[in-house]
């Protein structure tokens, strides 16, 4: 059965990139030897796998992929402590200043549009 992998690099410029592969090993070299040149991690060699995650279905696997990307620099950096709590509270944290913005620019609103 194959394995889909997801991985972080953290890069020469202190930047992670998050990717997807079947050949974990195969395609870190290939980020190391930069290989593409139109790469993200081509002009940040050295990269460093700082994280991994193995999958049976592939789905599940971009699935996970896309999620990492939407991360804040702060919960990538929690997922690569193994600080599995702090993820939570930082989702948490998250969503109270989404609903905070969306309150505040409700009431502005409605305060413009309903000026007496």
């Amino acid at each position: 059965m194959e394995h889909y992998f997801v991985y972080m690099l953290r890069c020469a410029d202190k930047s992670y990139y998050v990717g997807i592969t079947s050949d974990l090993e195969k395609r870190i070299n290939q980020h190391q030897e930069g290989w593409d040149p139109s790469a993200y991690t081509h002009a940040r060699r050295p990269v460093h796998l700082v994280y991994s995650a193995a999958f049976h279905e592939v789905m599940d696997a971009i699935a996970w992929e896309k999620r990492i990307k939407r991360w804040t620099r702060k919960k990538k950096e929690s997922l690569i402590k193994g600080a599995y709590e702090d993820l939570s509270a930082l989702s948490r944290n998250a969503m109270q200043r989404r609903i905070r913005l969306i309150h505040q620019t409700t009431r502005s609103h409605l305060q413009k549009s309903v000026s007496w």
